[in-house]
């Protein structure tokens, strides 16, 4: 859209729309975590931080919380790494490889996650390697669906890269990898932080996979969730989750303020 010209109205009630749908379950959610009644119920009865309580004082909750946050960070770490290279990889290469392996890096995002989660389950009990039901099993199905959102954000921020600038800093006698550092990372980093933060809420969220791969005595935020809904239907369960909105508000934030605050410096 060009400088002046306003927006039609059609696009205006369709953003409201849109931004709707996104923003009432949220606001549900925070309503029911907040309500004064004894069971989850829509409109509350009520607005009282007693829920709240029960969710800091909670040994299922706060465990199940801790554990989801680990869980997102470190897989956060791999699959950044993981799919920053593969990106790079990707979008460089002339192999005949290439468009295979990238249709086999979208696979995770197009498969549901019952079925995903459902064939690592059955490869890691079958196989003998023993990662059925542990943390390392989980951390690898977690890796598997994060890894292509990095790749998709990288990718985009690798799409009018001009490589003249890594071969002009190369000329000046820049190793690789310095070019990499000084020329390449400051570019793309916008599309790596936000590969990063796709990745962290979707891990911290997962349902389907973690289903079939958490282990008892390791219980995601999740999965707590879906169980105390299944036996107490308390107002608990809305309390984590107002949590777990503030951590997604909050990494965004942060990762807002880091990108503008290297953009302001010259990405340094």
């Amino acid at each position: 859209m060009r400088d002046g010209e306003t927006i039609p109205l059609p696009f205006k009630i369709g953003a409201a729309l849109a931004l709707a749908v996104l923003l009432v379950p949220v606001l549900i959610v925070v309503l029911t975590g907040l309500n004064a009644g004894d069971y989850l119920t829509f409109p509350p009865q009520g607005l009282s931080l007693r829920w709240i309580g029960a969710f800091l004082t909670s040994p299922t909750f706060v465990p199940a919380y801790l554990f989801s946050f680990k869980l997102a960070f470190v897989t956060t770490l791999i699959a950044t790494l993981i799919g920053t290279a593969a990106a790079l990889w990707l979008t460089r290469t002339t192999s005949a490889l290439g468009p295979i392996l990238r249709t086999l890096f979208v696979l995770p995002l197009v498969l549901p996650g019952v079925v995903l989660g459902l064939a690592l389950y059955v490869f890691f009990s079958t196989s003998g390697i023993g990662l059925a039901r542990s943390f390392t099993g989980l951390l690898i199905g977690h890796v598997i669906v994060t890894t292509p959102l990095v790749i998709a954000t990288v990718s985009a921020a690798l799409v009018d890269f001009n490589r003249s600038l890594e071969e002009a800093a190369r000329s000046l006698g820049a190793s690789p990898l310095a070019a990499f550092r000084s020329v390449t990372l400051p570019i793309i980093r916008p599309g790596i932080s936000a590969g990063a933060l796709f990745a962290f809420i979707v891990s911290f969220g997962q349902f389907e996979v973690t289903l079939f791969l958490a282990s008892p005595d390791t219980q995601p935020l999740p999965i707590a969730i879906y169980t105390s809904l299944r036996y107490r239907f308390e107002p608990t369960a809305a309390a984590a989750g107002i949590f777990a909105i503030l951590l997604v508000i909050a990494s965004t934030i942060l990762t807002s303020r880091l990108v503008n605050f290297r953009r302001l410096f010259g990405g340094r």
